[in-house]
């Protein structure tokens, strides 16, 4: 079946990881994304990358693991904007485009000769997505940051850790995907409205703003209580016990929360310890988190340390306990859930083999389709872009590549 954004093109100008994630959902939903990277823009030495297919050459950038998960689905060009040609060739290409998506700095457009203003001269309803890390006005509008200074600047790195310790950063890259997620939900607000309309916009996404987003409930503690919340680790503000418990097994562990006066009198029961179901300085959460939260941490995990993980879980599950397995990425693989569900999308890569890449998170009754693709080949859509979007001959691709606008392999 059709995927709902086929008859959408991308021209995707972006680094790192929150532009991409935008770009890959697109992708996975049917648009036609192609990425376009500067020669220069990465290097052709890569750090131990996986070895190529038996048969494939050598080519270490094309098999990158993050690369490819966050470009799965897409074309890709190696253009030269900076020159003449290429910012001639990219603006024939915006004629034929629904989207441009960046995630440059903030003045790189402009020097480049193709911001909003420049591309609606070529086509009037383009839609521009910028995810600027702190928007295009104010007093840091001229800063770049990648996710982890943004973490830091929207307070929740602040949020984030021990009582007893500094600050720490969210695992992985919170604020990029978040922002990802939020440009590409945006950009197909946008054609909607176009779609209606007939008109294009300009979208002006701040990463820091975005991840404002995550913290309002401490936002809202500030504003109307006065009250500056801090790092509790895995504590809970007003539910209690909530925790993440040692396991039998080496580095496992089981998380926890009671949410409910009823769920804790299961708790106390399935841990061995009826007593406390019933007592009536344990009956409310307010009592249980104030004065008894490191005692009954210390009881639950006597009983967790005699179990796996899985065994944990299910049993508490089972007596009406939220709980869940705390996995490492082995585990996730191997979960039964996660095979039953196909959450992660195995891809033939012509050079790096079969590659897991993870789903999208929603799936649709008519028809699900999982991911669109696998990543591309460096510059495989060169051709593409040149012969069949432009209609140049073949010998103008050649001359292209042979003056070094095009390239097919990196040049950093």
């Amino acid at each position: 079946m059709t995927r709902p954004l086929a008859r959408y093109r991308v021209l995707e100008l972006t680094n790192a990881v929150a532009g991409p994630v935008a770009g890959f959902v697109l992708a996975d939903l049917g648009a036609d994304v192609i990425k376009i990277e500067a020669p220069n823009g990465r290097t052709a030495q890569q750090s131990a990358p996986p070895p190529a297919v038996e048969g494939a050459p050598d080519r270490p950038w094309n098999r990158v693991p993050n690369f490819n998960e966050l470009h799965r689905g897409k074309r890709h060009m190696g253009l030269d904007l900076s020159r003449p040609e290429g910012r001639g060739l990219f603006l024939r290409l915006v004629k034929l485009a629904d989207v441009v998506l960046e995630n440059f700095s903030p003045r790189v457009l402009g020097n480049l000769g193709i911001d909003y203003p420049q591309l609606r001269e070529v086509k009037p309803d383009i839609i521009l997505t910028s995810m600027p890390a702190f928007g295009k006005t104010g007093p840091y509008a001229t800063r770049s940051s990648y996710g982890p200074g943004i973490d830091a600047m929207s307070g929740l790195s602040h949020l984030t850790g021990y009582a007893d310790r500094g600050p720490g950063k969210p695992a992985q890259f919170y604020c990029d995907y978040h922002a990802g997620l939020t440009a590409a939900f945006t950009t197909m607000a946008a054609l909607r409205h176009r779609d209606r309309t007939g008109e294009g916009q300009y979208i002006e996404l701040s990463m820091l703003e975005g991840e404002m987003q995550i913290i309002a409930p401490a936002v809202m503690d500030v504003t109307m209580n006065g009250r500056v919340q801090s790092r509790i680790g895995n504590r809970h503000a007003w539910l209690a016990p909530q925790g993440v418990y040692r396991c039998a097994g080496g580095d496992r562990w089981v998380a926890l929360c009671v949410e409910t006066d009823e769920q804790w009198g299961h708790l106390a029961r399935t841990i061995g310890h009826p007593q406390l179901a019933e007592a009536p300085d344990y009956a409310t959460a307010e009592a249980r988190r104030r004065e008894h939260h490191d005692g009954i941490d210390r009881l639950i995990e006597a009983w967790t340390s005699q179990r796996s993980d899985y065994d944990a879980m299910h049993t508490l599950q089972a007596a009406g306990v939220p709980a869940g397995a705390v996995l490492d990425v082995h585990q996730i693989l191997e979960d039964p859930h996660v095979k039953h569900r196909e959450s992660l999308d195995w891809r033939y890569h012509p050079e790096a083999g079969n590659f897991p890449h993870t789903r999208l998170a929603w799936r649709a009754r008519s028809g699900d389709h999982g991911v669109s693709g696998p990543a591309p080949l460096y510059g495989d859509g060169n051709a593409y872009a040149v012969q069949e979007l432009l209609g140049e001959p073949a010998a103008s691709l050649e001359a292209l590549i042979e003056g070094g606008v095009l390239a097919t392999e990196p040049r950093g």
